[in-house]
């Protein structure tokens, strides 16, 4: 039986982001593709809002393979959640790295002016210890590397219309803050965390940063392989 694995980087990244990940579950038997999404493909993002992000991870999974395992981090769970409102039945499995499902009607920041840079948002992610376990010469090629975020993918309130996306099997990986934190925000009604609410959500703690492609690569395609195979 064939398992797919479709890898979808978060903001300002492209499939690049994977690229110590992608081999090490290449290595255990899996078809696997890592995806720029539009926008953070080029420096070219007019006109690409959050329906051409869901539509390119559409494309990117086969629905000849047996199993359509997706996995996304950070904002990419936005168009992710889009793809499994409009075709719930293309994902077998949802992966989250750090991030959760949001619920209908909500952005990023409907206040951002023009797209998002990493730039802007640095000193507040280091705040936040998201750059935990990082080298410095990962720094640096994060800085060198990354892209704006398009600045309607960051402005447009995502639309969910499909009750039957809460079908699909949720798998989240929880970094900086733990599982037990995840629930009880998304019990509290946060909004970028309540989406969890409507899933059945196996939750695992991988305790380090906001990118565990970088920081503990080894371990996050561990978990990944096992999630693919729930």
């Amino acid at each position: 039986m064939s398992t797919e694995i479709v890898l979808v980087p978060g903001f300002w990244l492209g499939a690049w982001a994977w690229d110590d990940v992608a081999p090490l579950l290449v290595e255990r038997g899996f078809d696997v593709s890592a995806i720029s999404l539009p926008g953070l493909d080029s420096l070219d993002a007019a006109g690409v809002g959050l329906a051409e992000q869901a539509d390119a991870i559409s494309a990117a999974l086969d629905p000849a393979a047996d199993r359509r395992v997706l996995v996304v981090h950070s904002g990419a769970a936005f168009p992710a959640t889009m793809v499994i409102d409009r075709q719930p039945g293309l994902v077998d499995r949802l992966v989250l790295v750090h991030t959760a499902i949001p619920v209908d009607g909500i952005a990023f920041n409907p206040e951002q002016d023009g797209d998002s840079t990493l730039a802007e948002a640095w000193d507040g992610l280091e705040q936040e210890g998201s750059f935990r376990d990082l080298t410095d010469d990962q720094l640096a090629t994060f800085k060198q590397r990354a892209l704006p975020q398009p600045h309607d993918v960051v402005t447009e309130p995502i639309s969910l219309t499909n009750p039957e996306r809460s079908m699909v099997p949720v798998t989240a990986i929880c970094t900086v803050f733990d599982a037990a934190a995840y629930q009880d925000y998304a019990k509290q009604g946060v909004p970028f965390l309540a989406g969890l609410l409507e899933h059945q959500v196996d939750y695992i703690d991988l305790p380090t940063g906001h990118w565990p492609m970088w920081s503990k690569p080894a371990e996050l395609a561990e978990l990944i392989a096992a999630a693919a195979a729930t």
